[in-house]
């Protein structure tokens, strides 16, 4: 049924865009436009600065001259944030141990785009949804720091914001490709008037990938048109269409992630293992300055098919809907300026989940039927004070509301229901001594509730027999305390940031076997600590060193099984360095990933998986203006190593839970904008 979403991409895109010329004409030489653009950046990256603790934003300037496939290559160099390429556009995404143990997709994280969530209503996300090449800038808010959008998980907030007419005027088309046979396209227009702009881009992606059995296809269409209704009044309109088809490779045993990483789990070429994804979104933003204060109100659907032939041919079909609302007010309350943010986030999703047996790909005989009903709502608050020019005082909240109802049609005794009702305070402090130099700290809870993945699980217990049904779960609860330093002074860029995460009931998987859901459990306590730090030193306008270092340190605490075992999953230490000579005309970057040594495959941390190093090289030229020309070149030295894992509680060598590092590849492609 949905997936006539995808056939009707074409269409649905040309629709869009002929909704656009009565804003879409040609601006006069003397019209601002670029003006506009620089200073909503601008203003976008003072904005983020204001947050007392962990944040970054990471300009399109930072990827775009990159194959940037997924998340993992537009974010490789922003402090905290872990993403190892799995295959494809597959990526290990987490902040502060988010969603460690999770061996596919993602949780943990707050994923939106535009500001408004792409998450579905149970919390789970897919990042391919995000593409790279459409967005001007992603926003990261790690932790607590998430506040501000009512995001109150473990590993905070990702903001992937797309150009509007406004900020990228003209035409721009791409196209790139190279090694595994991959060809990648873009074609985006942008145009503005001083009642309204609009901005369309449509990208496609094909690959065969590193590892057989790992072909990609991907279309995509995003675009929006804003429209000025008054002087004081703006609403935009926002839709983006997805069709994506990623065949799935599979883990390898330690010994075949080390010697033969091109090959497929042979069991996922038989069942033609995969995961295609049609999705529709469609949102609205209203904006109304109040003068001293504005107000955001608007809504959103998403609606999606998900068609996962893995152990079993998972079908499932879901709708989304929500709105927000929020209020920013300022003012003086006696000598002291004050800031107050009020607002509140709510979806409410459906999922037809169904699953077959898997004939070679294809649906067989139904062996689960389910009606999945979620509701998620986040209301917050926070007031900002100006004690004395130099200091702020920050405090704030998240209410979080949740529901989430399985009802089991093949086995109505396996239904279930859970409700949720949880606050994440925080306090926090921001010192500016000086332009350009923060010190911040502060203090929040964080609160993750269990999504389906979790609650409808095929029960370990029972020998992994494919009867999925309700298991009762704890909502994952934690108390982080950050601190920190960030800033810039002459050649000299940095952002350094301590934390300590103490979590209970952190929910926790681990492998059942080839292809099968994973199970979750809530751990007792456990323990999140670590540096996330960023150096960038430019000494000359030719030469550019950029770092960053992680340090992970994540163990259970007096667990009554594990001890005080290592978590798993993820390594101690990561370090990315950048060597970047030359000008904005013409440069080259040697660039070097290290991990010294590899992280534990279990939670016994009897097996370790080893260290490595991979170098890779980028270049760029300008050939003329508006035209450029850059190389990527990943692995040069053709590393044989793992760089994922999905987790297992006694790793053995027969154990297949390991995803190998990228293999050697060069990538080129040329981009002109006018």
């Amino acid at each position: 049924m949905f997936r006539t979403v995808s056939t009707r991409l074409a269409a649905s895109a040309c629709l869009f865009a002929l909704a656009t010329p009565a804003v879409a004409e040609e601006p006069d030489d003397n019209d601002p436009i670029l003006v506009i653009a620089q200073r909503l950046r601008d203003e976008a990256r003072a904005d983020i600065r204001r947050t007392p603790g962990g944040v970054d934003l990471v300009g399109a300037e930072d990827f775009e001259d990159r194959i940037a496939v997924s998340l993992r290559d537009a974010l490789a160099f922003s402090p905290g944030v872990y993403a190892q390429p799995r295959f494809g556009q597959e990526t290990r995404l987490s902040i502060r141990g988010s969603g460690i143990s999770r061996g596919f997709h993602m949780r943990g994280l707050l994923l939106m785009q535009d500001g408004i969530p792409i998450n579905l209503a149970d919390n789970n996300g897919d990042f391919q949804e995000l593409d790279p090449l459409v967005f001007d800038r992603i926003e990261v808010y790690r932790g607590g720091n998430a506040l501000r959008y009512g995001g109150s998980t473990l590993g905070g907030a990702i903001n992937a914001v797309t150009p509007t007419g406004r900020t990228a005027p003209g035409v721009e088309a791409r196209i790139d490709g190279g090694s595994f046979e991959t060809l990648r396209g873009k074609a985006a227009a942008g145009f503005a008037t001083d009642r309204g702009d609009a901005y369309l881009a449509i990208t496609a992606d094909r690959s065969n990938g590193d590892r057989v059995h790992a072909d990609r296809n991907a279309i995509r269409f995003n675009g929006n048109v804003g429209i000025r209704l008054t002087d004081t009044v703006e609403t935009r309109f926002y839709a983006s269409i997805n069709r994506i088809d990623q065949d799935l490779p599979g883990t390898l045993t330690r010994a075949q992630a080390r010697t033969n990483p091109r090959q497929s789990l042979p069991n996922n070429i038989a069942i033609d293992a995969a995961r295609d994804i049609d999705s529709l979104r469609l949102q609205n933003r209203t904006t109304i300055d109040m003068g001293s204060g504005q107000l955001s109100v608007g809504g959103f659907v998403n609606a999606k098919q998900l068609y996962h032939p893995i152990f079993q041919v998972i079908d499932q079909n879901s709708t989304d809907l929500g709105g927000f609302a929020r209020l920013d007010l300022a003012g003086d309350i006696g000598a002291i300026p004050v800031e107050l943010s009020l607002g509140s986030t709510a979806r409410f999703g459906t999922v037809a989940a169904r699953q077959f047996v898997n004939i070679a790909g294809r649906r067989g005989a139904l062996t689960a039927d389910a009606r999945q009903k979620a509701r998620t709502i986040d209301s917050y608050a926070e007031l900002r004070a100006r004690i004395v020019p130099a200091l702020s005082l920050i405090g704030g909240t998240v209410y979080t509301h949740g529901v989430r109802e399985v009802d089991n049609r093949q086995n109505p005794a396996r239904s279930g229901r859970a409700d949720f009702d949880l606050l994440s305070p925080k306090i926090g402090l921001l010192f500016e001594p000086a332009p350009g130099i923060q010190f911040f700290a502060n203090g929040n809870r964080s609160i993750e509730l269990p999504g389906f993945s979790e609650l409808n699980q095929v029960p370990f217990a029972i020998g992994g027999v494919v009867t999925p049904g309700f298991v009762d779960l704890d909502a994952q609860r934690a108390w982080t305390w950050e601190f920190g330093t960030r800033g810039e002074r002459g050649a000299v860029a940095w952002d350094f940031t301590f934390y300590r995460a103490d979590i209970r009931g952190e929910l926790l998987q681990f492998d059942q076997g080839q292809n099968a859901l994973a199970a979750t459990f809530n751990a007792d306590r456990t323990r999140h600590q670590g540096i996330e730090a960023g150096l960038t030193l430019t000494p000359a306008p030719w030469l550019r060193a950029r770092q960053t270092w992680q340090v992970n340190d994540f163990t259970f605490r007096d667990d009554a099984v594990y001890g005080d075992n290592r978590l798993p999953v993820v390594p101690r230490l990561l370090y990315r360095g950048e060597l970047r000579l030359g000008t904005d005309r013409l440069s080259v970057a040697p660039a070097v990933e290290w991990v010294p040594e590899g992280a534990f495959a279990d939670y016994r941390n009897t097996t370790r998986a080893p260290g490595y190093a991979l170098l890779n090289l980028a270049a760029a030229a300008t050939i003329r203006d508006g035209i450029d020309l850059f190389l990527d070149a990943r692995n040069l030295t053709a590393k044989k190593a793992i760089g994922d894992i999905s987790a297992t509680i006694r790793a053995t060598d027969a154990s297949i839970i390991y995803y190998p590092v990228e293999r050697r590849a060069v990538y080129g492609g040329i981009r002109a904008r006018f």
